[in-house]
């Protein structure tokens, strides 16, 4: 044990797998599948539809399993793969493939953009690599959602361009307001753990109280928000604290927004240095893809998390 995991403080760097250990690991198809088959059930192989695990294996079909309690027919058990039930199944893509991309995905801080995908696995379209992207984003939703706890910072913001910057045939034709025909976005971070980003449709006193009581724990030691309007009802039931942004503070001892603010950071680099435009229509999936990596920054095995989550 080194000196930093005696004094209790977890290094800000964590090793992540390579190429070279990736191509090590996924050899082959079958070592691909092996994998899933290992993330998926850690606890042994159990039937995708109804849950039982006394399934047998398939002695012609390696990797594939039949159920005899989910019978379609009379002695016709339900048989199932290892991508059943999963975003891999029904694909014409092979799972090497699929793996590659989501590593990629992975180790990009700031994502990586379809159309680098493209290039580099060599797919027969753009679009391909899209809709591989998007179908991973959609694997990284977290499902089972906890209330945040200890010190929590809230902030909003707004991600898109300006209205008048777009060009005429894409104008909102909004007048003035801080959206400026933007997508606003709220997120909720426990300080030094996990962050809930939602995009909202407004950034009205109900919305925002609605999202907030949904992701906060009304246990936690400190809320920190920004001088927003629509916060202010939060110190009758958190221990809220506000930092003036606009009054020049930024740091008052414990009471900051840092923590979200670094996040904004960067999902923002990543829209505009990577994506460079992300439609509203889409914007959720990009924020699952951004949560997941923050949320499994410290995580040594993210791609292993990805995989069971997938």
């Amino acid at each position: 044990m080194d000196a930093r995991q005696e004094a209790g403080r977890e290094p800000k760097f964590v090793r992540q797998m390579t190429f070279a250990e990736f191509d090590e690991l996924f050899p082959n198809e079958e070592a691909c599948k092996q994998y899933l088959a290992d993330r998926r059930w850690p606890d042994g192989v159990k039937c995708p539809r109804c849950g039982n695990p006394k399934i047998y294996t398939l002695k012609f079909k390696p990797l594939h399993w039949a159920c005899g309690v989910c019978c379609n027919k009379p002695r016709q058990p339900y048989r199932f793969s290892v991508t059943v039930g999963t975003i891999f199944e029904n694909t014409n893509y092979k799972l090497l493939v699929w793996f590659k991309v989501l590593y990629l995905m992975l180790t990009s801080k700031k994502g990586i953009s379809a159309l680098q995908i493209h290039r580099m696995i060599r797919s027969g379209s753009y679009e391909t690599a899209w809709y591989i992207c998007m179908r991973l984003r959609a694997g990284m939703k977290d499902p089972e959602f906890r209330q945040l706890l200890g010190i929590v910072e809230v902030d909003e913001t707004f991600i898109g361009s300006k209205d008048k910057n777009r060009h005429w045939d894409k104008k909102t034709h909004k007048t003035g307001g801080e959206a400026s025909g933007k997508t606003p976005v709220i997120a909720a971070i426990s300080r030094k753990r996990n962050v809930v980003a939602k995009m909202i449709e407004n950034t009205g006193r109900a919305t925002l109280d609605g999202l907030i009581h949904q992701t906060v724990s009304p246990n936690i030691c400190l809320l920190a928000t920004d001088e927003h309007p629509a916060y202010g009802p939060l110190g009758k039931l958190y221990p809220q604290q506000i930092v003036q942004h606009r009054e020049g503070e930024y740091v008052r001892a414990q009471v900051h927004t840092n923590s979200v603010e670094n996040f904004w950071s960067l999902l923002k680099r990543g829209v505009m240095g990577t994506y460079h435009n992300v439609s509203k229509k889409y914007l959720p999936l990009y924020l699952n893809e951004f949560t997941f990596r923050f949320n499994n920054r410290k995580t040594k095995d993210i791609f292993g998390v990805a995989v069971a989550g997938c």
